[in-house]
């Protein structure tokens, strides 16, 4: 069992073919579906077949249920709280042609309770892997729910990864207290932006060896290029992108940490686990929106 731990919230994916025309109009085919770092992980797991627990925070409205019930149908077990009085979280995405920005409104997401995160991982199956998207931690409201399944996994005895979520809250909040927080992580994952901002510039072995004296072992992410994951004993295991199509690059991340995830779970070598997420990824750029 995998226990996802993060954000569900919706997207209203916006995705134009040219660029934008500041106050002005901008022709575009705009959608809503469900989003969130962690619920996009969660989904692409069930969508493979792994057992995944979500456990996140979402508004007592429309847009909390029709989010839930999305990922139950997909197979995804909820542990989600519903929190009265406030609205479920949404994001804008600025979508075109190899790029992505986005406009969030974090919602009932900055609610999540540190105990309701620790009751579910205090229950989780032996075994159970704890991944946290790195949101909760990056934003004051929720990271004492963030620190509360790092803290719940290590009593428990469980394995841990984090993914380092985005670059620019990373910024914000300081990459000294970031590498704090997830220190002694099993492994961290993060795309070419966010191993600049918590490591330095570099090639991404260097990042890795780096981010490898505060974690346990360091994916760096980079794209077309593939990924690099690094050990503290300084070995590196360098893995392959697919050469696919790009349709949209939302959720490739999430995609690519669950292939990731699923397979090293499941006893995978690390040539073998990063082969399973530039897979997932792959399939991931290959459609509109970030999920299956």
């Amino acid at each position: 069992m995998i226990i996802v731990v993060g954000d569900l919230v919706t997207d209203v994916l916006v995705e134009h073919n040219g660029p934008l025309h500041p106050g002005s109009d901008t022709d575009a085919a705009i959608r809503v579906s469900g989003g969130g770092q962690a619920a996009n992980t969660a989904a692409w797991l069930a969508h493979i077949g792994h057992p995944v627990s979500l456990v996140s925070a979402v508004g007592d409205d429309v847009s909390g249920r029709d989010r839930v019930a999305e990922l139950e149908w997909a197979g995804v077990r909820c542990a989600v709280q519903v929190c009265p009085g406030a609205a479920t979280g949404s994001v804008v995405v600025l979508t075109g042609p190899g790029e992505r920005t986005m406009v969030t409104d974090r919602g009932a997401s900055l609610l999540l309770d540190p105990d309701h995160v620790t009751s579910v991982i205090t229950g989780a199956p032996d075994g159970s892997h704890v991944h946290l998207s790195g949101y909760p931690l990056l934003h004051a409201g929720s990271r004492a729910a963030g620190l509360a399944a790092l803290t719940a996994a290590a009593r428990r005895g469980l394995t841990v990864s984090v993914d380092a979520a985005s670059a620019a809250p990373l910024r914000s909040v300081g990459a000294q207290a970031f590498l704090t927080w997830v220190r002694e992580t099993g492994l961290l994952l993060c795309n070419a932006d966010e191993a600049e901002v918590l490591a330095g510039p570099g090639s991404a072995a260097d990042q890795g060896h780096r981010l490898t004296a505060h974690v346990q072992g360091a994916v760096v992410k980079q794209g077309a290029a593939g990924a690099v994951w690094s050990f503290r004993d300084r070995s590196v295991v360098t893995g392959r992108a697919h050469g696919v199509p790009m349709k949209d690059p939302t959720g490739a991340g999430d995609a690519f940490a669950a292939g990731l995830l699923a397979a090293k779970c499941s006893g995978a070598t690390p040539e073998a686990a990063l082969a399973a997420g530039a897979e997932l990824g792959a399939r991931a750029v290959s459609v509109l929106g970030a999920r299956p």
